[in-house]
């Protein structure tokens, strides 16, 4: 195969300098303890931090554009501050103006998915901020935040519920909300680019101070070893940190990017199609031909969801699968480990010419 290289980084970050409480190098530290290449720093309505090569990790800055009460948006690659606007089409547009390119972040907060799939109300009366009109298309979707995935799932009726959903914080987080991969399967049906999708992790480490010794809410590093970015690259990230921000970057505005739960398992798969002529990660054209399968290479046996235009079309238990591409079209991966989701990739985009 050819040679890719692998890099994990944690995207939707907050500082000090928004409601986090972190600084930039405390919380690059924690970053690099738990093995991230890279973070993305994205502070409500600032764009202030350092950014560079900080304790080994690569810190790059973008936004969270956040009108007070929904669709905020993540916009990355731009560099300046776009003010919000209570009309979302005008900072999605100024994001694209810019070069840059938006995520809407936890599009389907709010809302959990009921055992017969419906839509019923988070159990709890803490503030959401969904994306409220599906009508208005970002660049990209936040398609698992780990944050909203447990406030979504927390039952706060009384404190041994409560201090079950904190203590045991990740058996909560299950997987992304089918609402928002749906809407994102929709945005990608109605265009012939490829629309990506980031995982975040939304990290504040929100200090609570009201008891005898203060109490760190979900502290950054543990946040960090949850939902990552995973970006194959082709060539190494170089030491020149404005080339190495473009080589995460472009990785993330083409959907070079899978988002996996490491909390789960640490195995990362190797899932990639092959062609007569080269070997695709995600967020790839591929010109199809007679002889396009789609690998997974794995050391865990996981449950595996093939999509094609946002529809099942393919099912199996394997650490070592292969399917035949025969029809043009987007093509994504689901992963699952015991019950739970681990995986999921940008598509694939086949094509005839």
């Amino acid at each position: 195969m050819n040679r890719f290289y692998t890099y994990k980084g944690a995207i939707h970050i907050h500082t000090n300098l928004s409601d986090g409480t972190g600084d930039i190098y405390a919380i690059s530290n924690a970053a690099k303890k738990v093995g991230l290449d890279f973070i993305i720093i994205t502070d409500h309505n600032h764009y202030d931090i350092d950014e560079g090569i900080i304790n080994g990790v690569y810190v790059i800055k973008a936004q969270e554009i956040s009108p007070m009460q929904c669709n905020h948006y993540l916009a990355l690659d731009v560099n300046e501050v776009i003010p919000p606007n209570d009309d979302a089409n005008v900072y999605v547009n100024k994001v694209r103006e810019s070069g840059g390119i938006g995520f809407a972040a936890h599009p389907d907060e709010g809302f959990i998915i009921d055992k017969s799939g419906n839509a019923t109300p988070r159990k709890n009366s803490h503030h959401c901020i969904p994306w409220t009109d599906k009508n208005i298309k970002p660049d990209g979707v936040e398609i698992w935040n780990w944050f909203s995935n447990w406030a979504d799932n927390l039952d706060d009726s009384n404190i041994f519920k409560l201090a079950y959903a904190y203590l045991f914080k990740n058996s909560i987080v299950t997987s992304p909300s089918r609402l928002t991969l749906n809407w994102w399967d929709e945005l990608n049906k109605e265009s012939d680019k490829i629309i990506p999708a980031i995982g975040g992790v939304d990290a504040h480490a929100l200090k609570i101070k009201k008891y005898i010794f203060p109490v760190t809410v979900f502290p950054y590093e543990t946040c960090f070893n949850t939902i990552t970015n995973v970006i194959n690259l082709p060539n190494k990230l170089t030491e020149n940190f404005k080339e190495a921000k473009g080589q995460i970057l472009n990785a993330i505005r083409f959907g070079a990017n899978v988002i996996l739960n490491q909390n789960i398992v640490s195995d990362i798969p190797k899932i990639y199609i092959k062609n007569k002529n080269d070997i695709f990660y995600c967020g790839s054209d591929i010109i199809i031909d007679d002889g396009t399968n789609l690998y997974i290479e794995a050391k865990k046996t996981f449950e595996i969801s093939l999509l094609y235009n946002g529809r099942v079309i393919d099912k199996a238990i394997s650490n070592n699968y292969l399917y035949q591409i025969n029809d043009c079209g987007k093509y994504r991966v689901e992963l699952s480990y015991k019950g739970k989701g681990y995986l999921y990739t940008n598509p694939f985009n086949i094509k005839k010419t």
